[in-house]
C-alpha cells in the first residue's frame, strides 16, 4: 500500500481565445497510507482537476505527484477511479462488468470468478450478478462501479462525486458502504464531493479548497469516519460536534460563494 504526495501542484489552462484559467496554485497534499480524505469547495476551486492530476489523466503545469518515490505521469493500475456516473458497460451483466479489469489483465478465470463472487457479497449484490446493468437502480449501479474498481486491487481509490446523483436515502446507505470498504480493504481513498455533510462524514481529514486560483484554504482532522463504522449515520449527523463543524464549514463555503458571485457581478457589462 502507498499514499499519495501532490507536491506544489499548479495548473493553468489556456483557452482557445488565448485567455488563461489558473485552476490550481501551489497545492501540496500528503495523503497517508490507508487514509480516507474528503475534498470540498465551491465550483471552480479545482477539486476535479486535482483528482485528475493524481489519477494521471492530466499533467500539471508545475509540481508533481509522487507515489512510492516515483512520479505519476499517466494512469496506472495502482490508482482506481470511481466517477459520478458509473461508466459501466450497461449491456453487460453485473458479473461481467466486475470481471472486466481482471480479464483484461490476463487473470485466470477461476481466480477472477472467486474475486467477483467475493465482491458481490461485499457490496450486497450477490443476487444480481446475472442482471444486465441497465436494469439496476442508480444506487446499485454505483455499487457495481465500486466493485469493478476493487476488482483491479488498486492501492489508491479516487472518487469524483460518486454519490452525487443518488437520492438522499440511497446516498446515506452508500456512504456507510464506502466506510465499510475503506475499513475492510485498508485502501487509501480520496473523495471529491460538493456535500458538506458527506465530506464531514466520510473524511478522516477534510480538505477545504478555495477558488481562483484553486488552493487549500483549511484542513480539519475529523472523528466521524471512525465513528461511522460503529454508529448510525443519523446519530452521528445529529450530534452537537457534527452540527457545529458542519455550520463552520458551511459558513466558509458560503463566504467563498458570495465572493465569487460579487466578482462575477463586477465583471458584467453596464
Amino acid at each position: 500500500m502507498s499514499g499519495i504526495v501532490a507536491d506544489k501542484i499548479s495548473m493553468v489552462f489556456t483557452l482557445p481565445n488565448g485567455d488563461q484559467v489558473h485552476a490550481l496554485n501551489n497545492v501540496h497534499l500528503d495523503v497517508r497510507d490507508g487514509e480516507i480524505i474528503s475534498v470540498l469547495g465551491p465550483s471552480g476551486c479545482g477539486k476535479t482537476t486535482l483528482l485528475n492530476i493524481i489519477a494521471g489523466f492530466l499533467r500539471p503545469t508545475s509540481g508533481r505527484v509522487m507515489r512510492e518515490g516515483k512520479e505519476v505521469t499517466k494512469p496506472g493500475p495502482d490508482r482506481g477511479m470511481v466517477f459520478q456516473q458509473g461508466a459501466l458497460f450497461e449491456w453487460m451483466t453485473v458479473e461481467k462488468n466486475i470481471a472486466f479489469g481482471p480479464k483484461m489483465a490476463g487473470k485466470r478465470a477461476a481466480e477472477t470468478r472467486r474475486k467477483v463472487d467475493e465482491l458481490l457479497q461485499i457490496v450486497g449484490l450477490q443476487d444480481f450478478g446475472k442482471k444486465p446493468v441497465y436494469q439496476l437502480s442508480g444506487g446499485m449501479q454505483q455499487r457495481v462501479a465500486l466493485a469493478r474498481c476493487l476488482a483491479n486491487d488498486p492501492d489508491v481509490i479516487l472518487m469524483d462525486e460518486p454519490l452525487g446523483a443518488l437520492d438522499a436515502l440511497t446516498r446515506e446507505k452508500m456512504q456507510s458502504l464506502v466506510l465499510k470498504l475503506w475499513k475492510e480493504t485498508g485502501k487509501t481513498i480520496i473523495l471529491i464531493t460538493h456535500s458538506v455533510e458527506e465530506a464531514l462524514f466520510l473524511g478522516e481529514r477534510l480538505i477545504v479548497m478555495a477558488p481562483r486560483p484553486g488552493r487549500i484554504l483549511r484542513e480539519y482532522q475529523l472523528p466521524f469516519a471512525d465513528r461511522g463504522l460503529v454508529e448510525s449515520p443519523r446519530q452521528i449527523k445529529a450530534s452537537p460536534e457534527f452540527v457545529q463543524t458542519r455550520e463552520e464549514v458551511l459558513s466558509l463555503i458560503w463566504e467563498m460563494e458570495e465572493e465569487i458571485m460579487g466578482n462575477e457581478k463586477e465583471l458584467e457589462p453596464a
